[in-house]
């Protein structure tokens, strides 16, 4: 009987899926690729509204349903400054390790805490993106001991 149930689940899962039709803009439906998405999106941005999106603080676009976005954020050893998270050593430390493995496994655990963090203050506390705090993750440099911004290296490692 059991067996009878779940393939019946299954099966009104299956038709309700299927039959669901997608009303909003191209640039919405996940059923298209993102190729298709991002034309479509980009016919209907401004050229203003497309250059403010191109800013590390790109402002909400009502119109279109896009919210508020930072690009400004780092994951130079793991997710620091977001509160009660895992901060790994600098990267050169990290190098030193010679293990891909082991980074790998470090960077997976820093970007599964961003997400935590960014649903937590997105859906629990109906918050909203912030500086630093965003899900657009990056490392400032490849190899801080070349780059001149870096200067300081001795201080950060």
């Amino acid at each position: 009987m059991t067996k009878l149930i779940t393939i019946f689940a299954l099966c009104m899962l299956s038709l309700m899926t299927s039959a669901r039709q997608y009303t909003g803009h191209p640039y919405q439906n996940p059923n298209l690729s993102a190729h298709e998405r991002a034309i479509d999106l980009c016919s209907r941005l401004t050229l203003e509204e497309k250059a403010m999106l191109m800013l590390d603080e790109s402002p909400a676009i009502p119109r279109l349903g896009i919210k508020k976005f930072f690009w400004w954020s780092e994951a130079l050893h793991g997710a620091a400054n977001m509160g009660n998270v895992t901060v790994f050593p600098e990267p050169v430390a990290m190098a030193a390790s010679f293990n891909p493995d082991l980074l790998y496994k470090v960077f997976d655990i820093a970007s599964t805490e961003f997400r935590a963090q960014y649903n937590h203050r997105m859906y629990d506390l109906k918050g909203e993106d912030m500086k630093m705090r965003s899900l657009s993750q990056s490392d400032p440099c490849g190899d801080r001991c070349r780059m001149w911004l870096w200067i300081c290296l001795s201080e950060y490692s």
